[in-house]
């Protein structure tokens, strides 16, 4: 049995909509727990001071920040299955606000690390919000649907780096030093957290026709026991050598992003002798190019699906792979500020179009373990990161160098997006679920006129 009742169109201003209210309330989640793990980030310079961080430990709190991401994706992917999205999101807000207030009583880099590492389990968020769009659109539109709320929602990642050093401005302003401000400062994300779990649970529901508990009683979804409990339901994925191609293919793209967001502030800073807020705001711009580009990302997917099948959406993938190694590449031998916020831009255009790309493909691997295929690619996002990480924390590797062995990783993976295969019948199955999907949204079209 599938999720019927689709949106085969996306109608944005409709909030009467249980997959319209899902899409907004799910990108903008995403989008608070993206600005609560990342909120630290541009106000480094200033902990760094505070704390007497090395460059070392520094590069430690940047990989505990995505590594306790790796095991909770892996696990809320397979309780959404089990419990739905909705009471999976609530929870995850509300329980994550803690420890976002909670960093400011950090006093050592033992405790900052710790509090770094509790915060990363917010990023799973990504999880449930592919997991919740997918499960609301249909075919024709589910890559534009994942792509667009995924990037408003890591928009979140360009947000806080402009608009952290601005509270901490502001927090300074009141007569606060700085010591006591940016602990002040990661107050403020962490209760605009805990409002939304409680509105998410309020105004949501799992899927399009009621939550998966009623959906259950009425027999229209199977038990979330025996074969389709949580259990078998990581199986299914964890043996399907798709799965873990997509988690290397994510760790090249998600993971190099989460790695900018971490390191962009301080290395403009460093590098081109700016001032903090300078440093976040142009550093801002890597993240805010979510607005668009990997809603572009999501569109091509379905785009070259309409011609190419399944096989169309794997070609894009390995497309946009490639120009985002290339473009990194550029990046990291850019010594002139203009020109590397230029290249900059190019790279983060073609990182964000290939997490879209790639988030259009994992709806078609296994619809029965949908929240497992999620997770565990989602999980590559971290595990990326993590690896990435190792390469910033040491002291005798250059930020330039760095970005350098990474951009030729990312070339190197993108040969895995061509492992991913289809067998003729499901190619036939989902090119005439496309075509079923987007005539329905023609009609659509034509009876509003």
């Amino acid at each position: 049995m599938e999720i019927r009742n689709k949106a085969n169109r996306m109608r944005l201003l409709n909030g009467k909509m249980p997959q319209m209210r899902a899409f907004h309330f799910s990108w903008f989640a995403f989008h608070l727990c993206f600005f609560g793990w990342f909120g630290i980030a541009p106000l480094m310079a200033v902990v760094r001071d505070d704390l007497g961080l090395t460059k070392t430990q520094i590069g430690n709190t940047i990989i505990a920040s995505v590594a306790i991401t790796i095991v909770v994706r892996l696990v809320i992917g397979v309780l959404c299955d089990r419990i739905g999205p909705r009471r999976a999101y609530t929870w995850l807000l509300c329980l994550g606000a803690l420890p976002v207030m909670s960093i400011g009583l950090a006093d050592s880099f033992e405790t900052f690390l710790l509090a770094r590492l509790a915060i990363g389990a917010i990023g799973a968020s990504f999880v449930i919000t592919q997991y919740h769009t997918s499960v609301m659109f249909a075919p024709n539109v589910v890559g534009t649907a994942n792509a667009t709320s995924a990037g408003w929602g890591n928009l979140g990642g360009g947000t806080t780096q402009i608009v952290m050093p601005l509270i901490f401005s502001g927090i300074l302003m009141l007569g606060v030093s700085e010591t006591l401000g940016w602990r002040l400062a990661m107050v403020v994300p962490g209760i605009v957290m805990l409002l939304t779990g409680i509105a998410y649970y309020r105004f949501t529901q799992d899927a399009p026709d009621g939550n998966f508990d009623e959906l259950r009683a009425r027999g229209e979804l199977p038990p979330a026991s025996g074969e389709h409990g949580m259990g078998a339901s990581f199986k299914a994925a964890a043996k399907d050598v798709r799965v873990w191609a997509l988690f290397v293919v994510y760790a090249a793209c998600f993971g190099v992003e989460l790695t900018i967001n971490n390191i962009a502030a301080i290395y403009y800073f460093d590098n081109f002798d700016l001032s903090l807020a300078t440093a976040g705001m142009i550093a801002g711009l890597f993240g805010l190019m979510n607005l668009f580009a990997r809603t572009l990302g999501g569109i091509f997917s379905d785009l070259f699906a309409r011609q190419g099948g399944l096989k169309g959406r794997v070609r894009w993938l390995f497309i946009a792979m490639l120009c985002e190694g290339v473009a990194l590449m550029f990046f990291s031998q850019m010594h002139v500020l203009a020109l590397a916020i230029g290249i900059m831009l190019v790279f983060s255009l073609f990182v964000q179009m290939a997490e879209g790309a790639t988030f259009g493909v994992v709806p078609f691997i296994n619809k029965k373990a949908l929240g497992a295929v999620s997770g565990i690619v989602g999980a590559g996002g971290n595990a990326g990161a993590v690896a990435a990480g190792f390469l910033f924390r040491a002291e005798s590797l250059s930020y330039q160098q760095g970005l350098f062995y990474l951009g030729i990783a990312v070339i190197l993976a993108s040969l895995c997006a061509l492992v991913v295969r289809f067998s003729p019948e499901v190619e036939a199955e989902e090119q005439a679920a496309y075509r079923e999907a987007a005539s329905g949204a023609e009609e659509g079209a034509l009876s509003l006129r």
